[in-house]
């Protein structure tokens, strides 16, 4: 139970900010384009309860730390948000600035993955310190959020933000054919998740960028 407790203690705070600032990101980036529909239901905040879906931003990823922590596994940490409203139609440029909005969320988890790494460099310039030790495990459980997010989202499968950024890209034909496969994105995504090949994807990407922070923050 102990061991629980701190497990949580630890990821907290880390899973909380991943997923509200992803949010946050996507409908601030929305209104600078044009649409207010986010800012319209108070979804442009920092309030982690205007975010949360209470099964896929806390039971399923409170589940998956439970079983790890009791069982010492290390399974993929998968969960999700209430998705920020976003109408691309009201946007300036519908289809480009579907990109920029697609996009924000997971650079918003690149730039915390930096910081909590930043956490990390900083408690161990003084190892010492009575918070050192906790501030290196949040500072890496924020690492590994932040990159489970980042890396996850930009799969190219509707309705992540990814495949977003696909249709953005992709010529108007083709992007009308791959949009119509966003009913099927999160069925595809959980087979892909209990089959085992999305940790197959996503574990090298997720390594490579602990690496490059590793590298970057000389730890």
């Amino acid at each position: 139970m102990d061991s629980l407790i701190t497990t949580l203690a630890i990821w907290a705070l880390p899973v909380l900010l991943a997923i509200t600032l992803h949010e946050a990101a996507h409908g601030y980036v929305a209104r600078h384009f044009g649409d207010p529909t986010a800012e319209r239901e108070g979804r442009i905040t920092l309030n982690p309860f205007k975010h949360i879906d209470p099964i896929g931003t806390l039971l399923v990823p409170g589940l998956i730390l439970a079983v790890s922590s009791l069982f010492g596994s290390g399974g993929m940490l998968f969960g999700w948000a209430k998705p920020v409203p976003v109408d691309f139609s009201r946007l300036r440029k519908p289809k480009a600035d579907m990109l920029w909005v697609a996009a924000a969320g997971p650079f918003v988890n690149f730039l915390m993955a930096l910081g909590w790494a930043l956490l990390v460099k900083v408690a161990l310039l003084n190892p010492t310190n009575v918070y050192a030790m906790p501030m290196i495990e949040m500072g890496k459980a924020g690492i590994q959020i932040n990159a489970v997010l980042m890396a996850l989202n930009l799969l190219p499968i509707p309705p992540l933000d990814g495949g977003r950024i696909a249709v953005s890209l992709l010529p108007h034909r083709l992007a009308w054919k791959f949009s119509r496969l966003e009913p099927y994105g999160f069925p595809l995504l959980l087979l892909l998740l209990f089959s085992g090949i999305l940790g197959q994807i996503l574990w090298p990407l997720i390594a490579l960028f602990r690496i490059f922070l590793a590298t970057l923050f000389g730890f």
